[in-house]
């Protein structure tokens, strides 16, 4: 079986949730005997390593741009960065050729997205869409915020994703995949009689058993004799590093041995730079290492994870939370705002503790039974490693992929017949 994943943003040097997702889902597929062709966006420089190519996936790169005229160029790198609304005009003969291509699954909304569908249905294929965000199970705020549109420039691309028909990919995609069930029920509530699949995301549990503590120590020596509560994710508002910055000055008198580790990739420059500025200004920096971007499996972020007391997500919006799983695979507690996401998967007490980003007395006093309770922090742990190796196997999730892949087929086999 050979299937073509289309990606609106791939860089390895910025590497987040979507492509570690990606990654283990196209590592479980090669072990199902499906093969993976990825489709992602040309980018300047070279990679020291390729980790989609390292699972075994075939790479395609196709020239994208960003279209909107005026636009500073900052602008635009800030816009491809968040994987902005590109737009391609050699993708759509790049599909169109590819041979052997059974299924389509696309990663991405917009015109990348719509470009997706319109050659699934002019080679006769199943399209499928996976929304690795939110798309309707977001905050009111932030989905205003990126229903805003962008007043940087004209957008001419809005004209081709009018042409190509990029608000109908919901309503034609054969199956709609989400990683939790709100999503699902909303996604149902808004396209009746669609195929609406909730599919986790995975992890390789028994990657993380290995001791890589020597590791992270030996590359980031602050964590040495310091008690650590880390922060996975890119550097970007919608993680929410902020919350934490300004949380972390009560954390520092209470606990003065704790250090906040923000491990993740910067995606918006200016965000980064606030979060140094306030940083520097409360006098914080013996408090916060900042790591840069990590990829997956990096046996320094294993050392971290497995370092940590604790790991903590701030975000303002997760709809699944993969670092929660990771955590657990490390033997590592978990501290989550109540996003729709961590909510499904810890069960407050027993897997990890959540806490109300409006209530930061709730986010202290998680930290505070952690630090002082061994026990508690360890107890935790060990019932979400339980629960990751029941639930969230990579070869487990990949087979249900291709039963999905294998129903789709047969279907589109069928009418194909039938007609």
């Amino acid at each position: 079986m050979n299937v073509a994943h289309v990606l609106r943003k791939y860089n390895p040097a910025e590497w987040g949730g979507t492509e570690t997702a990606l990654q283990r889902l196209c590592d479980g597929l090669r072990g199902q005997a499906v093969r993976s062709v990825v489709f992602s966006p040309r980018v300047a420089g070279e990679f020291v390593s390729d980790p989609l190519a390292e699972a075994g996936c075939v790479m395609r790169r196709f020239d994208a741009v960003v279209p909107v005229w005026g636009a500073a160029p900052e602008v635009k790198r800030q816009m491809i960065a968040v994987g902005g609304n590109l737009m391609s005009f050699d993708l759509i003969p790049s599909l169109w050729r590819e041979p052997g291509l059974d299924v389509i699954h696309v990663h991405t909304m917009g015109r990348i997205g719509a470009i997706g569908r319109m050659v699934a249905r002019a080679r006769g294929l199943p399209l499928v869409f996976t929304a690795h965000g939110g798309v309707y199970d977001l905050p009111d705020g932030l989905r205003e915020t990126l229903n805003t549109p962008d007043r940087a420039g004209w957008e001419w691309g809005k004209v081709c994703g009018l042409v190509m028909g990029s608000r109908r990919l919901l309503t034609r995609a054969d199956a709609i995949i989400t990683c939790n069930l709100r999503e699902a029920e909303l996604m149902q509530l808004h396209h009746p009689g669609r195929r609406v699949v909730v599919q986790p995301h995975g992890v390789t549990a028994r990657s993380y058993f290995i001791d890589r503590r020597d590791v992270a120590r030996l590359a980031f020596p602050e964590v040495i004799e310091r008690t650590v509560l880390l922060c996975v994710g890119r550097i970007d508002p919608v993680k929410n590093q902020a919350w934490l910055i300004d949380r972390l000055p009560a954390l520092a008198e209470r606990h003065p041995d704790l250090l906040l580790v923000l491990a993740g990739a910067v995606t918006d420059e200016a965000y980064a730079e606030t979060l140094k500025a306030t940083i520097r200004r409360n006098g914080l920096g013996g408090h916060v290492l900042m790591t840069g971007g990590l990829p997956p499996g990096d046996h320094r972020l294993i050392g971290l994870l497995q370092e940590a007391r604790a790991v903590v997500l701030p975000s303002v919006s997760e709809t699944f939370g993969l670092v929660i799983l990771e955590a657990w695979a490390a033997g590592t507690a978990v501290i989550s705002s109540r996003t729709s996401g961590a909510s499904a998967l810890i069960e407050p007490g027993r897997t990890g503790l959540l806490f109300d980003l409006e209530r930061p007395g709730g986010f202290h006093e998680a930290v505070n039974a952690l630090w002082s309770d061994a026990g508690l922090a360890l107890r935790l742990a060990s019932e979400g490693q339980s629960r990751v190796l029941a639930d969230f196997d990579t070869q487990v999730l990949a087979g249900r992929m291709r039963r999905l892949y294998e129903n789709l087929i047969e279907e589109k086999n069928a009418l194909r017949h039938s007609a």
